[in-house]
This record gives structure tokens, sequence and C-alpha cells, in this order.
């Protein structure tokens, strides 16, 4: 998601959590491979492979130049995420969801649902610290690799294919590790600033005024009442269907 001020209040028990967490950068080999299906986890035998990614953060979709990218963050959340999925199923849709590790191993059971649907997994971090590329690299390295876990262990074996930095708070360093880990850095070009419940309508222009942009939107499926992002999507899938865009995956 987009930047704010230091790390989100509603994130204090999550970060919490996140100390009791001690996955090494040597353990990490370890986790399951994605399969090339997205929501199939990868064979016993793929254990120990992961298969590196450009380190450099993505923006274009996979279904070109008529490409959109619905990418949602900082879930999932029992109240919020289901009300998305929903939405998403409605209009045929398929969104990448930029998870944090503790939301994610609080509610396995949403997980397995995105994974069921056909959408992406993202790690967003274990505690979605926007500030997280003013420390170490150690830090960084936890924040990452726990939360990869925390995903993949949530959703019964499917790995995150990006990799998110909080508020955009990426670094060489970071970038560089969530790619060795097979995760694509990965941005936005449409920030809906659904975050701070502007208005649906608000959210609405926001997109048709930005799309121009480029094809990733950034959404919220957590941190508060949601419900203007669901109506918002409800509106705007449609919408950029009639226009001619088709809905995709951002480019890896």
């Amino acid at each position: 998601m987009a930047r704010h001020n230091g790390t989100r209040g509603w994130y204090g028990k999550a970060a919490g959590a996140a100390l009791g967490v001690t996955m090494l950068a040597v353990g990490a080999s370890l986790w399951t491979a994605q399969a090339d299906t997205p929501g199939r986890p990868a064979p016993k035998a793929a254990r120990h492979t992961v298969k590196p990614v450009d380190m450099t953060i993505a923006h274009a979709s996979d279904q070109g130049e008529r490409g959109v990218n619905i990418t949602v963050d900082d879930g999932p959340d029992p109240t919020w995420t289901p009300q998305v999925l929903d939405v998403l199923r409605e209009y045929g849709v398929k969104a990448t969801f930029c998870m944090v590790g503790t939301q994610a191993q609080a509610h396995p059971d949403l997980v397995k649902r995105v994974v069921a649907a056909g959408h992406r997994l993202c790690d967003h971090s274990v505690s979605h610290d926007t500030t997280m590329d003013k420390k170490s690299v150690a830090y960084q390295s936890q924040q990452i690799l726990d939360a990869e876990h925390m995903i993949t262990e949530a959703s019964g074996g499917v790995r995150p294919l990006y990799y998110r930095a909080p508020g955009g708070a990426f670094t060489p360093a970071s970038r560089k590790l969530a790619a060795s880990r097979g995760m694509r850095p990965l941005g936005w070009n449409v920030d809906t600033k659904d975050f701070e419940r502007p208005g649906t309508d608000a959210i609405v222009a926001t997109v048709e005024r930005e799309l121009p942009n480029g094809p990733t939107l950034l959404f919220h499926d957590a941190g508060g009442d949601r419900s203007q992002t669901v109506e918002a999507l409800r509106r705007v899938l449609p919408r950029l269907k009639e226009q001619g865009h088709t809905f995709g995956f951002p480019v890896r």
C-alpha cells in the first residue's frame, strides 16, 4: 500500500506477535515452491527448488497494453476479504492479494480461500512497517522471509509470487532478497487511496483519472471499514470490462 506515517496502529498487535518468529534465511530453502499454475501447491519433489526472478519493481500486466492488475493489500480480514472475493467472483476477475504475515497466520482459512479461487499471493511483510527501508538489512530480511513462511504455511503450501514493500519502502537489498526467493517486487500505478475512505465516488474517479499512468491498481481489504472499497470494485470492474480492458496478473 501507499506510504503513511510510520507503522499503522492497528498493526501493533501483529508486530508484537511477529517478535516470536525467528525463521532464518537458510531455512527458507526448505519451503514449498509454488507451481506455475496459480493456486496449486508444488509437488514434494520441488520443495528445495525456488527459481529466482527479476529484482526490478513490476508494474506491467501479463495481459498486455489493455491489461489491468487488481491488487489488494493488508489482509486477509474476516469481514472484508470475503466480500472482496465475492465481488471478484461475480465479475470473473482474478487478483493479487498482498498479505501481511500475521494476518495470514491468524486467518489461514481465508488464505486458502483466496488460493482456491485462483488468485495469487504476495508477501507484504510480517508487520507492515512502512519505515523498514530505514532499518537494518537483517530486519528487512526477517520481515520478508518470516512473512513468506507464514503465508506459505497458511495457504497449505502455496508460495507468494510477489513481494510488495509496505508503503513502497523497497531497498536494493530487500528487492534482491525477495527476487532470490522467487517473489517479484511489486509496485503500483494507481493508488486509489481507499484506505483514507474518501467515498466510493472518489475511489472510482481516481481509478478513471489515473489508469493511464499504468495497469496496476491498489486497493485494501483490511485496516478498517472497507465497505467503500467493496462498492468501488463493484462499479469499477464492469466499467473497465466495458472499456475493453482485460484483467490479469503483474508480470514476473
